[in-house]
This record gives structure tokens, C-alpha cells and sequence, in this order.
């Protein structure tokens, strides 16, 4: 029976029944051993025939499960036991219960074999997610939640009607590979990428992620964007825009992580960064390139849930993220440092490291298929990332200036949070071939070549040469406390200013019209003051003559009608 019903299913019952649960270590247990079941039963179960259902003439596929689907449904399961690991310390219903129903959303979404039931999933995740926002109960968390709701269900506005369209032409449902040549998957793609972020769809992540729980923010790093990659790599593999889109997105988010204050936010913008190599490799489209986007986002979400989780425990424990009050804290917090520094030797590339493994697998298949430039492109967003991940986060919260700040370690739960994902991040480094034997296809690749692992170590080294030059030279952006604008200048600064000119002048018309009105309404009045006042012509007194000539000329007029 348990091996039939759909894996999202097991989330929500779950998150159902937690609710009912004693807050403490028990509902915290039983929202962790949730998805260990989900992920015994995937790998367990039997879904060749999927799980369908006959719904107002269309078959729906809640269950469709294939190569690519698999290795997205494995990670999920993973990252959310690992999330809820980390928030085992939650002595309150809402997160518990949200995290669960959130990640079985996402996990559902996956294994949609249907574009009907890809939406209703695609939509739970939206309003799910955003109480993790919510939750951090400030007045910032609200607004930033509001905003973010508002982009995720605009997504699903647009992949509902993308689907309507899609039917209408096709008469299909079905969540297939489709073509970029039609109004319908014009707005699919578009919906794809605005929960991939997209550039000038992005900054909802770098505006909702920092703003919500500590707990919150790493298990929102780990669905709601790699969902949208997964939906571009089943729906539309070999889309060349998607390189130079995905080119784009590796570039832009380094710069301004470079002059960011806010950790949190710095690992928000190199999400961003990191999730344009997976576009690419959905863009480039051959098995290789496709391997490497399934395989870097299974090895994304561990690091970067790794880089959340340090420091939210130093958020946890200093009640700050901004690198401007940090430093100094490897004294106190020594294995948060370690795992941090795990967890940037993964996302900078280091051999041995669970993003080496990966990352090349998308620059060989761009490399491969003669896409020179927009390789280069991505050596350059490599040699990024290591300086505002690889080396400020780590930096200036656990070194640099000493801040003078004591805390105490992070919590047990949360160093043995910390410290599964970081094995995981090491294991994947060293034994690739386990990770590349779930990939969508055959791998045939060994990233330890010498010379992959000279080109990597002169990139990461002269980077490293490069930062500490700076930063003796003093070169390096300040670390001031500010609010960094990047495209959401537009909502923040552009929109207020014209909606507040517009606002100006529609109160200027309001007043001239109110004015001409009070004119003309006195105008009005005193015409039939002078008409019908005392002394007005309706109400004079007349003479009993006068009176009878005018009923005289009536009863004529009268008359004359009649005879006519």
C-alpha cells in the first residue's frame, strides 16, 4: 500500500499529523524520520505504471518517474531531512508543518508526468514557502513575503495559461520536451524562469531568502529554484537561449555579492550565480551537459544548505549575518568555521570537493560543443564565485578583524546537520562515480584528469592571489553597513517615484476639478435663485387680468391642437 501512494503524499500526511504532535523532540524526530521514509519508498517502490487518474477527461500522472526525475526526487528527499535536521531545536507548529508540505510540494512537482498536476504543485509551493518567511515575525519578513508571493503565484499565472494555450493547440497535456515556437511555450519558458531567476526576474530570491528564519532560509535554498531547473531540463533541453541566458546569470550576481554586506544575501546572489551553469547545461542540451545540471544541482543544494546553515548558526548565535559585526569567531564556533570552509572549498571547485565533480561536467559539454566564449564566461563566473563564497563568506565571519563577539558553539543538532552535509560534500568529491550512476545518463567521464586538476588549481590559486593582493592594498569593496540596490531599484526607487509623481498629479486634477465644480454648481444655483427665489419671475405675484389672459391664451392653444 505504502509503496503505491504518490511520494508527496507522504509529506503531507506527515506535515498533517505533526501538527497534532507535542512540540519538542518528538514532533522534531518525526519531521525528520518523514522524509527518510519518502526517500526508502522511491528508491524502494514500484512506479512503472506511475500513479494516473482520470480527472474531467485528462489523464493525470502524479507519479512519473525516469532517470531525471529520480535524481531530483533523491536530493529533495535528502535536503529536507537535512533541513528539518537543522530545525530540530523549533519548539513551535508552523515551520515544522510549512517545511514538510513545502518540500513534499517540490518533490511533487517532480515527479508530475502532466502539466495540470505540475501547476497545482508548482502553486503549493509558492504559498507554502513563503510562511517561511513569515515566520521570522518582523515587519521587513512581512513585506519581503508579500513580495515574494506575489512573483511565485504571478509564475503559476503564467504557466496556467502557458498550459491552457499549450492544450488548446496540441491537445495534449503531458509534461514533455516542447519547443520554443508558440505563444503556449513562450509563457511556460517564461514561468520556468521566473522561478529560476532569471536576469530581471531575480531578485525576489535575494529579497525573500535573507528575510526569512534562519532555519527558514535553508530549506528554501534547496527547492523552489532547482524545481524550475529540473522543469527547464524536462521541458526544454537544447534551447540555445537558455546558454546565453544562463551565461548571463553566472556573471552579473558576482559583482554586486562583491560590494554585499549581508552574508545571507551574498549567498543568495552566488545561488543565482551558480544556478546559471545548470541553465547553461539544460541550454547546451547533450546527455553530458545534462548529466552535469542534474549532477551540479544535487551537489549545489548540499553546499549551499551547508553555507546557510554556517552561518545561520552564527546568526543563531550572534543574532547578526552582516560581515561588518563579525570576525574572529573561529575562536568559540571552530567546527561551524570548519564546515563553512567545507562548504566554500565545494562551491569554489576545490579537488576533492563535491562541486569539482560537477561543474565541470557542464563546462566539458559547453567546451564539447564548440560554445568557446560562453565557456570563458564560465572560468570567469568560476574564479567569482570562489571570491565572494569560496573566500569573503568564510573570511570576514570567522577571520579577518576580530569582532570581539564570544558566542558559543552552534547547537548539537545543528553541527550534526552541518556536519552530514559536509560529509556528503566530501564523500561526492571523492567518489564521483557514485553520484554520476543516477544521472540521467550514462556517464562517461573522469574529472580527474591531470590536466583538469592543474587548469582548476592555477584558476582557484591565481583567485586567491588575487583577493589577498587586494586586501592588503585595500581594494577590497567596504564592509559598511548599507542596502545595495540591484534590479529591484525598480520597485524600490523607479516605481515609488513615478506612481508618487503620478499620485501628485492626479491630486492637482482632483483639486482643478473640484474647483470647476464648486463654480459651475454656484453658477447653477444662482440662476435658479434668480428664476425661483423671491423675488424670481416663477414666483411674482400677478394680477387677476393677467391671469386670465393666460389661461385665455392656453385654453386657444389647447384648442387649436384639438382642431388640428
Amino acid at each position: 500500500m505504502l509503496a503505491t501512494l504518490p511520494l508527496p503524499f507522504f509529506f503531507f500526511i506527515g506535515g498533517l499529523v505533526s501538527i497534532f504532535l507535542p512540540k519538542g523532540a518528538v514532533k522534531s524526530s518525526f519531521v525528520c524520520l518523514v522524509p527518510v521514509i519518502a526517500l526508502l519508498v522511491l528508491l524502494n517502490g514500484d512506479w512503472e505504471a506511475g500513479f494516473k487518474i482520470q480527472f474531467l477527461g485528462l489523464e493525470l500522472n502524479f507519479m512519473r518517474v525516469d532517470n531525471l526525475s529520480t535524481v531530483f526526487g533523491i536530493i529533495f528527499c535528502i535536503a529536507a531531512f537535512l533541513g528539518n535536521l537543522f530545525a530540530f531545536h523549533l519548539r513551535e507548529s508552523t515551520q515544522p508543518f510549512v517545511a514538510l508540505i513545502y518540500s513534499g510540494a517540490a518533490i511533487g512537482a517532480v515527479f508530475a508526468g502532466d502539466l495540470i498536476t505540475l501547476f497545482v504543485y508548482w502553486e503549493l509551493t509558492a504559498i507554502s514557502s513563503v510562511f517561511l518567511i513569515w515566520a521570522r515575525k518582523t515587519e521587513g519578513a512581512y513585506h519581503a513575503g508579500m513580495r515574494y508571493l506575489i512573483i511565485q503565484v504571478l509564475s503559476g499565472v503564467v504557466l496556467l495559461f502557458g498550459v491552457a494555450l499549450f492544450y488548446f493547440e496540441t491537445g495534449s497535456i503531458s509534461f514533455v520536451k516542447m519547443e520554443l515556437n508558440s505563444w503556449a511555450t513562450a509563457l511556460i519558458f517564461v514561468a520556468f524562469g521566473i522561478k529560476c531567476a532569471f536576469p530581471f526576474m531575480h531578485n525576489w530570491l535575494q529579497d525573500s531568502y535573507p528575510s526569512a528564519t534562519i532555519t527558514g532560509t535553508v530549506i528554501l535554498s534547496a527547492f523552489t529554484t532547482k524545481l524550475a531547473v529540473y522543469a527547464l531540463a524536462r521541458g526544454f533541453p537544447g534551447t540555445e537561449l537558455l546558454i546565453y541566458i544562463g551565461a548571463a546569470m553566472t556573471v552579473f550576481p558576482i559583482f554586486f555579492a562583491e560590494v554585499e554586506n549581508d552574508l545571507r544575501k551574498v549567498l543568495a546572489y552566488s545561488l543565482n550565480n551558480q544556478l546559471g551553469f545548470m541553465v547553461v547545461g539544460v541550454g547546451v542540451g547533450t546527455e553530458l551537459a545534462l548529466n552535469g545540471t542534474a549532477a551540479h544541482a544535487f551537489s549545489h543544494i548540499l553546499y549551499k544548505a551547508l553555507l546557510f546553515m554556517s552561518v545561520g548558526a552564527v546568526l543563531f548565535r550572534t543574532g547578526t549575518s552582516r560581515a561588518s559585526e563579525l570576525g574572529g569567531l573561529y575562536r568559540t564556533m571552530p567546527l561551524t568555521a570548519i564546515f563553512c570552509l567545507i562548504g566554500a572549498a565545494s562551491i569554489s571547485a576545490f579537488p576533492l570537493f563535491s562541486g569539482f565533480v560537477s561543474k565541470s561536467l557542464i563546462m566539458s559539454g559547453a567546451g564539447k560543443e564548440h560554445y568557446q566564449f560562453i565557456w570563458l564566461i564560465l572560468v570567469f563566473a568560476s574564479a567569482g564565485v570562489l571570491s565572494h563564497s569560496g573566500i569573503k563568506v568564510p573570511y570576514f565571519t570567522f577571520f579577518h578583524h576580530d569582532s570581539g563577539k564570544r558566542p558559543n558553539e552552534a547547537p548539537v543538532h545543528m553541527l550534526l546537520a552541518m556536519g552530514l552535509t559536509a560529509t556528503l560534500c566530501i564523500y561526492i568529491g571523492i567518489f564521483p562515480n557514485n553520484l554520476y550512476a543516477i544521472m540521467p545518463f550514462e556517464v562517461k567521464y573522469d574529472p580527474y584528469t591531470f590536466e583538469h586538476i592543474l587548469t582548476q588549481l592555477q584558476l582557484l590559486c591565481f583567485a586567491i592571489l588575487a583577493f589577498y593582493i587586494l586586501s592588503k592594498l585595500n581594494q577590497l569593496p567596504s564592509e559598511t553597513r548599507s542596502i545595495n540596490l540591484d534590479f529591484d531599484w525598480t520597485y524600490r526607487v523607479f516605481l515609488p517615484s513615478i506612481i508618487g509623481k503620478l499620485l501628485i498629479f492626479l491630486e492637482a486634477a482632483e483639486q482643478k476639478g473640484l474647483k470647476l465644480f464648486n463654480k459651475s454648481l454656484r453658477s447653477f444655483i444662482d440662476k435658479v435663485y434668480h428664476v425661483s427665489g423671491p423675488e424670481g419671475v416663477m414666483t411674482r405675484i400677478l394680477t387677476s387680468g393677467t391671469m386670465v389672459l393666460f389661461i385665455a391664451i392656453v385654453l386657444l392653444v389647447v384648442l387649436g391642437i384639438i382642431l388640428l
